[in-house]
């Protein structure tokens, strides 16, 4: 199954990340583009992903220097565009894969396209790797672990079901039950032109 392979690799990426455990370590993508483009895509989805997440607790510190925040505000902008980009790579590989089924006549489109599933499914395997040190954490309190553990079955279940889905929804494409229709993104605030502010600065 599709999701059993991605699940794996993100956790794996997580797992990698967390050796060296900062935001500025290089990174090496293990699968080649050319030969495992899937694999490549993903690792690449949730290494994004990963270093983001850390990110986003770094920015809230109080104590942060306020110079030091734009800074990161610019970064995490630059990351999520590098995340939406990676969700349209993904969808394109799959619109590639399955450009020759045929939709039958009483198909439907789904309410989201496969990589945005995925997207959801590569934060959720950063939410279950921090919440499961937060469950194992020694110098909490059981209160604190125990309320962590039942956060992390919820988020465990939820794995389960997204995964589900989302290999139901391939499946269902495979066999011309649904169809992809992808939407680009169409951000308009990095955009020089869409931008009133930025265009304002030409």
């Amino acid at each position: 199954m599709f999701s059993s392979k991605a699940n794996a690799i993100f956790q794996d990426v997580i797992a990698k990340y967390h050796e060296i455990n900062t935001v500025d370590q290089p990174f090496t993508n293990k699968y080649d583009e050319k030969s495992n483009l899937l694999e490549h895509l993903l690792y690449r989805k949730c290494w994004i992903d990963t270093v983001q997440w850390h990110y986003e607790d770094i920015i809230r510190d109080p104590q942060i220097d306020p110079v030091a925040a734009l800074t990161l505000k610019r970064q995490i902008d630059a990351s999520n565009q590098d995340r939406t980009d990676m969700v349209e790579y993904i969808d394109s590989y799959f619109l590639e894969k399955y450009n020759d089924v045929n939709a039958k006549s009483d198909a439907t489109i789904n309410t989201e396209s496969p990589a945005w599933g995925v997207d959801r499914l590569s934060i959720l395997a950063l939410k279950v790797y921090h919440m499961e040190e937060e469950a194992t954490r020694k110098d909490a309190s059981d209160s604190h672990r125990a309320a962590c553990q039942k956060k992390l079955d919820i988020l465990l279940e939820q794995r389960v079901d997204l995964s589900t889905a989302i290999d139901t929804l391939l499946d269902d494409i495979s066999k011309g039950d649904k169809y992809m229709k992808v939407y680009k993104q169409m951000k308009m605030y990095n955009d020089d032109e869409l931008n009133p502010v930025l265009r304002g600065q030409k």
